[in-house]
């Protein structure tokens, strides 16, 4: 399965906001065998929102775009998601009255907008806060705040599952740029992808279907390299 991740937001554009919904969507849609290809960030603007949308819907199997949910006059997530399928906006239903049921508001109460959704999307409730989400075909809509996003996630994350890798890493005190012939042959012997990631020392992120070949590429890699402690 391959998707795409697209976070809306001036705020993360700016650096005002670290981009954390990213970082955890990649990591658990990882874990979870799902391939992540692209991740986007866009402003708070309906035109851009629409165009990355509808290009990624086209290239992958799923769409996940969080931030920008709600009734403020910068939220505009919702109306961009329904312009990149052809769809209105307009009042959910199901939205009001899973509000008045579970959070305790009157449709009164709400400000303007909040319940509103692309034409015909299936709701994603908000068990962590008021704005909620949607899934319009394999675009799935999230909102930015970091716990709702993750608790909005776990409902939907049973249509995410691809196949299983496995991961072993080798800490290494040799300069990445020496460690070129020890990377390819590994590859060469075993059924992995490597990694390299330097920083004080060079992590070896090794990959495979197989958790046996994984272990096998990174036992040999720790008699070819100078290898750390860990």
């Amino acid at each position: 399965m391959k998707t795409a991740i697209v976070t809306v937001g001036d705020e993360l554009l700016t650096g005002d906001i670290e981009n954390t919904n990213a970082t955890w969507l990649c990591s658990t849609l990882d874990d979870r065998g799902v391939n992540v290809e692209r991740v986007t960030t866009v402003p708070d603007r309906v035109a851009d929102i629409a165009r990355v949308v509808n290009e990624y819907h086209a290239e992958y199997d799923a769409v996940i775009v969080t931030g920008g949910l709600g009734p403020t006059h910068d939220d505009v997530t919702m109306e961009g998601v329904a312009a990149a399928f052809g769809r209105a906006v307009e009042p959910h239903e199901e939205v009001l009255a899973w509000l008045e049921a579970e959070g305790g508001y009157a449709a009164a109460d709400l400000a303007a907008g909040t319940a509103d959704l692309p034409t015909d999307a299936r709701a994603l409730h908000n068990l962590e806060g008021v704005a909620p989400g949607a899934v319009v075909e394999s675009c799935y809509v999230l909102p930015g705040v970091p716990a709702e996003m993750k608790a909005m996630f776990a409902t939907v994350a049973e249509a995410f599952e691809g196949e299983r890798t496995y991961v072993e890493r080798v800490e290494t005190g040799e300069p990445e740029s020496a460690l070129l012939d020890r990377l390819a042959a590994v590859q060469e012997q075993f059924a992995v992808s490597v990694g390299s990631y330097p920083g004080e020392t060079v992590t070896l992120k090794l990959t495979a279907a197989d958790p046996e070949a994984a272990k096998r590429a990174a036992a040999w890699l720790r008699e070819h390299v100078e290898t750390i402690e860990e």
